[in-house]
């Protein structure tokens, strides 16, 4: 008997992802019968879903199920790992429900149950690091009846996570056929072997042999007696020149040397094995001297992006410090309006100024496509956010067409979102330009590396008061400054451009006002 539901149907035509929302038959033959038809005139293009059915199985073993494979939640994903399962086998699932907590390269994000019925099989258990896209994780099942057929079901050896392949076993060596031997060659006198190369004597550290009881003490310096033991000279052989005939180095670096022993003559027996030398221990690190702390899926991405950027990307870097009073003074008399419905940081007019900067150089809202250079009409500010897992970069949209209270809320709730660990992708993937401000924690001057494929990237340095040569009394005047460092990628953005850029932008801060151009 068939089960009648009211249901979502995603399909491809066309290169393209269609949805329906039909009433349909929650049987795969339905569905496979209703993907061979035109699309209905209802449906409605969506972006591709974020997960992925591989297929409905029909095999004899099994009842009709749905097979869910590990999800591309982000376009740079390749790999995952299942934080933790919302659900546990048996669970009905409703369509939208949570079913597992994903750990992708930039986040940790939620993973919604694609079709209704029940959770039969959880195939890659919570915690399984670099799971494969499209390595299948679960398996639903419409009807409750087949969850306990599947107690023991095991993906095609072709679908499962993939395991290290193997060893191959070493092929024999084909055995060759008995030849006969030929005959002996008539004997002949031996060759005289040749006089084998004398090994070169090893460097060995000699001490000058102990003193008899009852002889009189050898008054050395240190350096003396070491550089005795280095050369292998006897100390009782050398007469002093010091006070109290006290020996110095230089009265041993004048001392003959006494020739070594194996210079002796050749004995024709053959030479006594040599003791063989006594290798100093390894230095082994003491229990718990180190500990060695897995690499998250954020961490892999971060070290992968920017090694391939410091490689890839020719970088150089403009420097320029800016003057802040007036931009303080007018972030103080606007929160003071505000009335506690908002409190604008200074990050919220570097972003302003950031994306004001670029409509004036649009060159440097540009990045590298390999074949072109794509010019963007609207500033995506990028902003470096530091969380437990790693750095993070959300993005305010079109902040060209944003005042700084719109700014000041966008930043607020992306922070947020991002220390909790709740980003959409949409929401940190992207981006036309980057800002980094450490200032916030009192670094002074630093150069960033650029977030690919951006580029440029902003570092902003901590204020601080400055002394300045004045024409008044004093003769100078206190000013707040800061440095600011721009990363710029040379394929793109020439170093005029750049220049330009740090001008604008410099002008902007300095003169707040010209803001609410």
């Amino acid at each position: 008997m068939l089960r009648h539901v009211t249901r979502r149907l995603v399909v491809r035509a066309g290169g393209s992802w269609h949805e329906l929302a039909a009433k349909s038959h929650s049987s795969p033959r339905s569905l496979s019968s209703l993907l061979g038809k035109p699309l209905p005139s209802s449906s409605r293009t969506i972006r591709k879903p974020q997960w992925r059915i591989q297929h409905v199985r029909m095999m004899s073993d099994y009842p009709p199920h749905f097979r869910i494979d590990m999800p591309a939640l982000s376009p740079t994903m390749e790999a995952g790992t299942i934080v933790s399962w919302s659900v546990s086998e048996g669970d009905e699932l409703g369509e939208g429900d949570l079913l597992a907590q994903i750990e992708t390269d930039k986040a940790t994000m939620d993973f919604e149950a694609p079709e209704v019925g029940y959770l039969a099989k959880i195939l890659v258990p919570s915690g399984t690091p670099d799971v494969k896209l499209g390595v299948p994780v679960c398996i639903i099942v419409e009807d409750k009846d087949d969850i306990a057929k599947f107690a023991n079901y095991e993906p095609p050896a072709a679908d499962a996570a993939p395991a290290a392949a193997p060893a191959p076993e070493p092929t024999p060596e084909p055995t060759p056929e008995p030849v006969a031997a030929p005959p002996p060659p008539p004997p002949s006198a031996p060759p005289t072997p040749p006089p084998a190369a004398a090994a070169p004597p090893p460097v060995t550290l000699t001490t000058p042999p102990p003193q008899p009881a009852g002889s009189p003490r050898i008054m050395a310096s240190p350096m003396a007696k070491a550089l005795a033991a280095r050369r292998g000279i006897d100390l009782s052989q050398v007469v002093g020149s010091g006070a109290d005939g006290v020996i110095r180095a230089a009265d041993v670096e004048a001392a003959p040397v006494a020739a070594p022993a194996a210079a002796a003559a050749p004995v024709a027996a053959a030479p006594a094995a040599a003791a063989p030398a006594v290798a100093a221990p390894p230095v082994v690190a003491p229990d718990g001297s180190f500990t060695e702390i897995p690499l998250t899926g954020m961490r892999k991405a971060i070290a992968k992006r920017l090694t391939q950027s410091k490689q890839e990307i020719p970088h150089y870097y403009l420097t320029i410090e800016v003057v802040l009073d007036e931009l303080l003074s007018v972030r103080s008399q606007l929160n003071s309006e505000g009335t506690g419905k908002f409190k604008l940081s200074v990050t919220d007019f570097l972003i302003k100024a950031s994306s004001k900067a670029l409509l004036d150089v649009p060159a440097a809202n540009s990045q590298w496509a390999d074949t072109c250079i794509r010019q963007f009409h609207n500033t995506d500010i990028s902003v470096a956010v530091a969380t437990d897992s790693g750095l993070i970069t959300p993005i305010v949209f079109t902040a060209n067409n944003k005042g700084l209270k719109q700014i000041n809320s966008d930043m607020n709730e992306l922070k947020n979102k991002a220390v909790e660990g709740k980003l959409q992708p949409n929401e940190f993937q992207g981006g036309t330009f980057t800002i980094s401000n450490l200032g916030m924690m009192g670094i002074q001057h630093f150069t960033a590396v650029i977030n690919p494929p951006q580029s440029c990237i902003l570092a902003v340095g901590a204020p601080e008061k400055k002394m300045v040569p004045a024409d008044n009394e004093k003769g100078f005047v206190v000013q707040t400054v800061m440095n600011v460092s721009l990363s710029c990628d040379h394929r793109v953005v020439d170093g005029a451009v750049g220049a330009q850029w740090l001008d604008s932008f410099k002008g902007y801060l300095e003169k707040p006002l010209n803001l609410l151009l």
